[in-house]
């Protein structure tokens, strides 16, 4: 079984900054892919940025610049670094990873998610 543990959401003011951290545990052979998702009140779920095992990095438009995703591979933990945050950041932020589990199952997995909360 594999896990997902997030952590640093919280309220910040516009123009502030968070750091996120998620790392998976359980019965892991391998992470490929890890990222991170948002998801605001009413609204689908969306990327916001990944990091793949190699460290290419992707991130939405809209976070470009501000936001910076990265990853410890000795830990098994990645990062997203939030600055000049805006209250349309505002959202539940989800963890997210490509796993090859010791049984050699591949899946991808989620965590249970972190509020951010911007104030103007």
């Amino acid at each position: 079984q594999v896990q997902l543990v997030e952590s640093g959401g919280g309220l910040v003011q516009a123009g502030g900054s968070l750091r996120l951290s998620c790392a998976p545990s359980g019965s892991i052979f391998r992470i490929h892919t890890m990222g991170w998702y948002r998801q605001a009140p009413g609204e689908q779920r969306d990327l916001v940025a990944v990091i793949t095992s190699s460290g290419s990095t992707n991130y939405a438009d809209s976070v470009k610049g501000r936001f910076t995703i990265s990853r410890d591979n000795a830990k098994n933990t990645v990062y997203l670094q939030m600055n000049s945050l805006k209250p349309e950041d505002t959202a539940v932020y989800y963890c997210n990873a490509d796993i090859t589990t010791r049984y050699i199952t591949r899946g991808d997995y989620w965590g249970q998610g972190t509020q951010v909360t911007v104030s103007s």
